[in-house]
């Protein structure tokens, strides 16, 4: 009997040292398996770029970013600063009247009054900025600044967007390109024809042409004088051989630009009005409307009125020889 108790208690024994190994290892298991909470920290919000790369990164500011680098100020406005920029939308600049934009292209000095009077120094908010009523710019004029209602002018362009944050400022978005008070929209818009046709940049090789006629001069001169100008794609037109050896002959060359060049500043309205013109070469030429279409001999008028200090130029899609 006692031999009996014995095995019984080890058995239990055995049993209760089985069962604590299994919650042992259970747990072990459940330690295993369950993983310690972690906290995690935000990633830090990146820094935004400068003034010109986040006009470049908006994507509606690429006129103003062409005549930035036209006039050589992108490592300014990428410099230190702070500057604030009223920075007009690609909208704003093609609300220009025609030709103004191509001429301040042009004229680096004047386009680069006109970009720093959108400039002033220092970073001003929105909130600081309506509590002014003008702005001393980079220009060294003044901006004027209004609140009308819920809107905020600078000078006549009205505020559209403000406070996009730049890592040397910030921008405030304006509906309309504004000028320094000094500068009249007439001197804004108005190089001569030569410095029009070159930042219009589809005049090549008319240009090419002028120069080798020795016309330059005569075209930068007081003038006035409309100008049908054939486009690069109107020079390719001719057949074979015909530009080279008009270049290679000068007196011939001179004539045919000079066929091309009517004494005084005939604007599109006014030519409608006439069946022809006399030329600086000394003939005429044909002027007819035809389906909507208005034909300069058989060249057709593609584009009118672009306006320059010394006259005017009507573009053609054909070079016009003297009869």
């Amino acid at each position: 009997m006692k031999r009996k108790l014995i095995l019984l208690w080890a058995l239990m024994a055995g049993l209760i040292a089985a069962c604590g190994g299994a919650a042992a290892s259970s747990d072990s298991t459940t330690a295993t398996t369950v993983a310690p909470a972690t906290s995690t920290t935000p990633a830090p919000e990146p820094e935004p770029a400068d003034i010109v790369g986040v006009a470049t990164e908006a994507g509606n500011f690429s006129t103003l970013l062409t005549a930035v680098e036209a006039a050589g100020l992108v490592e300014t406005l990428q410099g230190e600063g702070p500057f604030t920029v009223f920075a007009p939308t690609d909208e704003a600049f093609a609300a220009l009247p025609e030709g103004t934009l191509d001429s301040l292209l042009a004229d680096s000095e004047a386009l680069s009054q006109v970009l720093l009077y959108h400039v002033v120094p220092g970073e001003v908010m929105a909130s600081d900025v309506i509590e002014l009523d003008s702005a001393t710019t980079a220009q060294g004029e003044d901006i004027a600044i209004s609140v009308e209602g819920d809107s905020v002018k600078v000078n006549q362009a009205e505020v559209i967007a403000t406070d996009v944050a730049a890592s040397n400022g910030v921008i405030h978005v304006i509906d309309q390109v504004i000028l320094p008070p000094s500068m009249t929209m007439e001197e804004a818009e108005m190089g001569d024809i030569v410095e029009v046709a070159e930042a219009a940049g589809d005049f090549s090789t008319l240009l090419t042409a002028v120069e080798a006629a020795g016309l330059v001069e005569t075209l930068e001169g007081d003038g006035p004088f409309t100008v049908f100008a054939p486009t690069d794609e109107a020079f390719a037109a001719l057949p074979e051989g015909t530009l080279d050896a008009l270049l290679a002959d000068t007196e011939a060359l001179t004539q045919v630009l000079l066929y091309h060049v009517v004494p005084g500043a005939v604007t599109a309205e006014q030519v409608v009005e006439l069946d022809s013109a006399q030329t600086v070469e000394g003939g005429s030429v044909s002027i007819r409307v035809e389906d909507g279409k208005v034909l300069i001999n058989d060249a057709e008028v593609i584009a009118t009125d672009v306006l320059a200090s010394n006259g005017v130029i009507h573009v053609i899609d054909e070079v016009i020889v003297p009869g």
